[in-house]
């Protein structure tokens, strides 16, 4: 995003929240494809499914994480009023909000690509992260469904027969 603007901050471009869904794809790849048994028989093997559940559930924080601070911003952008100064793009928020500020945007020639491509950048942003963090949620359900199979709920949803109820006497 360095075409719209040279100035902006980690965490007003979210493209990074897909480096850890990279890496838990390409350890689920690796999983799948290289050392996949039916049960976990070797160390190696659980510590990858665990490694595995650890990452899924570190993307869906950053992804979480991500979609936050690109919201917080395509609202802010979404109050701006901006206006060209030399090389750059000066953009207010309504002198109403308390924590009104000048938010300068350095290389942009023309404001239309804050207001206009800017957020659509950032739009992209929020539905892609919320996409990968739907599969990291996706990926951790999987993985603690195989792992225990069933949820118990400690609730027995059927009545004992009279033979069930015999052999426990017994």
């Amino acid at each position: 995003m360095a075409s719209v603007s040279s100035s902006l901050l980690v965490r007003d471009t979210p493209f990074w929240a897909g480096i850890i869904v990279c890496l838990v794809a390409y350890l689920g790849l690796f999983m799948l494809c290289v050392s996949y048994q039916v049960d976990e028989r070797t160390c190696i093997q659980f510590f990858m499914k665990l490694l595995y559940f650890l990452l899924s559930a570190l993307g869906l924080t950053v992804c979480v994480l991500a979609v936050a601070f690109a919201a917080h911003h395509y609202l802010q952008l979404t109050q701006f009023t901006c206006e060209p100064a030399l090389d750059s793009c000066q953009c207010k928020l309504p002198s109403s909000e308390p924590l009104s500020r000048t938010f300068v945007y350095r290389d942009v020639t023309d404001c239309a690509s804050v207001t206009g491509t800017f957020k659509l950048f950032l739009l992209t942003q929020m539905v892609l992260n919320l996409v990968c963090g739907l599969v990291c949620l996706l990926a951790c359900f999987v993985m603690w469904k195989h792992r225990y199979q069933v949820f118990y709920a400690g609730v027995r949803m059927c009545s004992l027969t009279a033979s069930e109820g015999q052999q426990q006497k017994a």
